[in-house]
């Protein structure tokens, strides 16, 4: 592999986490439309755009492959759901002013997936792991005891996308047609939920909500789709190192625009609890770098 394939791929992750970092702005554009109507339409137009994608790469028997295994099919129908109550969720958070929630959620969610591979794939922790999740630990726990209830946005994000991606690793299918797969068991639930908002006056896309809205609603496919495309792409040509490291510009991104574009509060209290969570994400990742130069330096001695 070439070093400018390597330069391009990298560039690459850092389009698709910046996109996704800067999603909280164009929703934030949205928020006159209802969240499960903007869930809809990215669904149904993402639909459209990663379907044909799929067609024009691998022909029209990429669904026909995956659905003849009834394993793969069953646990992409529950990733789907996982991924739509996630897209939902999150939308939601944003328009109603929880972006910083939102980003603390996609903060501790590598830390949630750990916990998952320890039990469910009995994949077992280094001692600086688990310093790491403990201080994350005590940063949720403080943000309990000073709010008097949990983060329970964040938390429903983070478990939500971890479990994702726990079935997906278990479905060991593409990431581009797996998403693919998803979005054709969700389809025809956004599509009636889109025509049923039309005939009851909930939606507005046929005048309603007027042609900048409506180009909006349809863009948002691709702001789906591109992101995932290019990380996949992107996966295979930097090493994972790197694409761990890249996975925090996204929420980094969202805490920034939530807390000085949007002006959502941010007092002392809650920065303690922030503190000891990127405390315990710079443990995690300083361990896994470390381990990382390691394990290289043995396999290519000098």
């Amino acid at each position: 592999m070439n070093t400018g394939t390597d330069r391009r791929g990298l560039w690459i992750a850092v389009a698709s986490f910046v996109l996704w970092g800067l999603m909280p702005l164009y929703w934030h554009l949205l928020n006159s439309v209802p969240s499960l109507m903007i869930v809809a339409h990215r669904i149904v137009w993402s639909t459209l755009l990663v379907s044909a994608w799929l067609c024009w790469k691998n022909g029209r028997q990429w669904l026909r492959e995956v659905l003849r295994e009834p394993r793969k099919a069953g646990m992409l129908a529950v990733s789907g759901c996982l991924i739509a109550f996630n897209w939902g969720l999150y939308i939601w958070a944003v328009n109603a002013g929880h972006v910083i929630e939102t980003s603390l959620g996609y903060f501790i969610g590598p830390l949630v997936s750990v916990m998952l591979g320890v039990l469910f794939l009995g994949e077992r922790l280094r001692t600086v792991q688990w310093l790491a999740i403990a201080l994350a630990f005590a940063g949720v726990l403080w943000l309990t005891l000073q709010h008097g209830r949990p983060p329970l946005i964040a938390l429903g994000l983070a478990i939500s996308f971890a479990v994702y991606g726990l079935v997906r690793k278990l479905v060991a299918v593409e990431a581009v047609t797996g998403l693919g797969v998803e979005n054709v068991y969700l389809f025809p639930a956004a599509l009636a939920l889109m025509t049923w908002g039309e005939t009851q006056g909930m939606g507005g896309f046929f005048g309603g909500w007027g042609l900048g809205i409506d180009a909006l609603l349809v863009i948002a496919g691709a702001l789906t789709a591109l992101p995932l495309i290019g990380f996949a792409y992107a996966v295979r040509r930097v090493s994972l190192t790197a694409i761990g490291l890249l996975q925090y510009v996204a929420p980094t991104l969202q805490f920034l625009i939530g807390w000085l574009v949007l002006r959502e509060a941010f007092d002392a209290q809650r920065a303690i609890g922030f503190a000891l969570i990127w405390a315990g994400l710079a443990v995690f990742a300083s361990e896994g770098v470390l381990r990382s130069r390691r394990l290289a330096a043995a396999t290519n001695p000098a």
